[in-house]
């Protein structure tokens, strides 16, 4: 059997142009299906728009929607990914403006605390209720969607863990214990668990993962004594 001759470097240009242009064409449509969304969630302050108003305010079709999205709840994980993302990519900005490992730890335990809280702005819309209803239904999108979070928390436990400031120990499983705590601390804020309207406070909340992260590991083989 003879060898098919190789395909001119004319036509192989040719197509990997077309194949770039319809993919910046489809990402830009989906960008502007995610903008009209964050607009929406901005303007009404909940999550609770219809896909027809997305696709309105994006001026796209719905047919359109539908070849990028199978409903509301991708479109709304999306958005839950992105908004995950971008508050990753700031708390490793703004803590790599400390030096000192614990101190660059604790600035973001605390942001992460504060950002988690409810409130009617976009990221705090998606960091509360959906987030609660996500992790019911899809937890293993919820899990891939907090990986940019749990890199940069596991990257400052092990710097802090190679200073010497706390104990070494398992980064990534640490990373995902401070992850859960603060963030339901955040959700939970002003329903305090002994009955006073006392918001547990970011410098609290800090302060309970530095207890956990700093202990001693437990013995191999053996379970960590209460």
């Amino acid at each position: 059997m003879t060898a098919s001759p190789e395909q001119p470097a004319w036509r192989r240009r040719a197509v990997e142009r077309s194949t770039r242009a319809a993919k910046l064409r489809a990402e830009e449509r989906v960008q502007r299906f995610l903008d009209s969304a964050y607009e929406l969630i901005a303007e009404k302050g909940t999550t609770d728009f219809t896909v027809q108003e997305v696709v309105n305010r994006s001026k796209q079709s719905l047919r359109s929607f539908y070849q990028y999205f199978d409903g509301k709840h991708e479109l709304l994980l999306a958005l839950f990914e992105d908004t995950l993302a971008k508050s990753a990519d700031e708390i490793r900005e703004a803590a790599s403006s400390k030096s000192d490992p614990l101190r660059a730890l604790r600035l973001a335990v605390e942001l992460l605390h504060e950002r988690a809280q409810p409130g009617p702005d976009v990221p705090r819309q998606l960091f509360g209720g959906f987030a609660l209803q996500l992790l019911v239904k899809h937890p293993s999108q919820v899990a891939a969607a907090h990986r940019p979070l749990l890199m940069v928390f596991a990257e400052l436990i092990e710097r802090a863990a190679d200073a010497g400031v706390i104990a070494a120990g398992r980064p990534r499983r640490q990373a995902a214990l401070v992850l859960q705590t603060v963030m339901f601390a955040a959700q939970a804020h002003g329903a305090a668990a002994d009955g006073r309207a006392e918001p547990v406070t970011s410098e609290e909340v800090w302060r309970f993962c530095l207890g956990g992260i700093s202990g001693p590991p437990p013995t191999a083989g053996r379970p960590a004594t209460a």
